[in-house]
């Protein structure tokens, strides 16, 4: 097989199904098929993946994308958006690297490499925050934006929570994997291969509240999730005096509509307020958890984090596309969701459409991002967040 083979299959199933391409102009989408198609006929792998990640991200809608982490090597070093920064958090086994916030590779301001890399991330500006990280570990996608270094290494300026400067050096051929250290559902957390050790962790804290963390809804089997659900349910129902704080941070999404119980349970039972922590590695489902609890509560919910992850008009369901040649996986949608103004259109699923709600806007009341070097544990966090809304 070729890489016009993998070509083949984004071009006759992620084009004509996903509908945020029929807002693009198609000289824009034939411009981007034909790079592809000319780095397939070259074979030049790396070429191909990134080219096919500007095609799929031409209409901004993050649901669609090329996602090369499969496909490709980089560097032994784990960056992590945090709050408008990027940080090392982490790095492959036996490497030994500084944390700290980055603030150029080869002696390039990071904003700058930001801003020539944007085109090839999908989604809103928080979304290319999550996926973009990936790029500054990888030693093609820097060459090819023009930010290499002349010596086969990559050097990173980095700076610790003191204010002090360390120069890392790394030689380009010192690569691993890349899903090792970045994960296909990013959930910004140190360790690639965290996942939810359950879909629920409720936690009393006596007279300040009660805490109910929801670290994803996705679950193949759907049985545990909806147990899980339930159960949280009856909590609520039995803690109707407790100000609550729900954390959905790093909710990556899943089956929204599997939560439902939870989501009618608050807006029945919750008398004091709802607090709900988000930040830019919340998406899909999780959002809509948030919408539609903003919509029945109006007031009585806080949202207190960072902007999250993705808009309230969006694409979404779809399906995932293996490219066999290359290794890369291509994410396409199927259904446009507005839950800004609670509308729909044919390509939205009944079920779907059945709970669209009108949120409108889903700003910040308070931002506050924990910063990766111990500035709180999350028990700790969340007893400042509850006595906060107490005072």
């Amino acid at each position: 097989m070729s890489l016009t083979e993998d070509l083949k299959k984004i071009l006759e199933t992620a084009l004509p199904t996903d509908p945020s391409f029929r807002r693009i102009e198609k000289a824009a989408i034939d411009s981007c098929i034909s790079d592809c198609r000319r780095y397939a006929l070259e074979g030049f792998i790396e070429a191909f993946l990134l080219s096919g990640m500007r095609l799929l991200a031409l209409p901004g809608n993050g649901h669609t994308r090329l996602i090369p982490n499969d496909a490709i090597s980089v560097l032994p070093l784990r960056f992590v958006s945090v709050g408008r920064s990027v940080h090392l958090i982490g790095a492959a086994p036996g490497v030994t690297a500084p944390r700290g916030e980055l603030i150029a590779v080869n002696g390039t301001a990071l904003s700058e490499i930001e801003a020539t890399a944007e085109k090839f991330l999908a989604g809103t500006r928080q979304r290319k925050r999550v996926i973009g990280p990936i790029l500054l570990a990888w030693p093609y996608a820097l060459a090819h934006l023009g930010f290499s270094s002349n010596d086969r290494t990559t050097e990173y300026r980095l700076q610790d929570a003191n204010g002090q400067i360390t120069n890392l050096k790394v030689a380009n051929e010192r690569t691993v994997p890349g899903a090792t250290l970045y994960p296909k559902n990013e959930h910004g957390k140190a360790d690639p291969a965290w996942e939810p050790e359950t879909f629920v962790e409720i936690k009393d804290w006596q007279e300040l509240g009660l805490s109910i963390l929801l670290p994803s809804f996705f679950d193949p089997s759907e049985v545990a999730l909806s147990n899980a659900i339930s159960d949280a349910a009856d909590r609520v129902g039995a803690c109707s005096n407790k100000t609550l704080l729900i954390d959905v941070r790093g909710n990556t999404g899943g089956d929204f509509l599997l939560t439902m119980p939870l989501i009618d349970a608050i807006s029945q039972s919750a008398s004091k307020q709802v607090v709900v922590l988000v930040d830019k590695f919340t998406f899909s489902a999780a959002i809509v958890f948030v919408a539609i609890l903003k919509h029945r509560l109006g007031n009585r919910l806080k949202l207190i984090g960072e902007e999250m992850g993705d808009g309230l008009m969006f694409f979404a369901e779809g399906g995932l596309l293996d490219l066999p040649t290359s290794g890369a996986v291509v994410r396409y949608s199927s259904a446009f969701h507005d839950w800004k103004n609670g509308t729909s259109d044919a390509s939205t699923p009944p079920e779907i459409t059945r709970q669209i709600v009108p949120a409108g806007a889903l700003n910040l009341d308070r931002e506050w991002v924990v910063r990766p070097t111990g500035e709180d544990t999350q028990g700790a966090f969340y007893q400042r967040v509850l006595k906060g809304v107490s005072e």
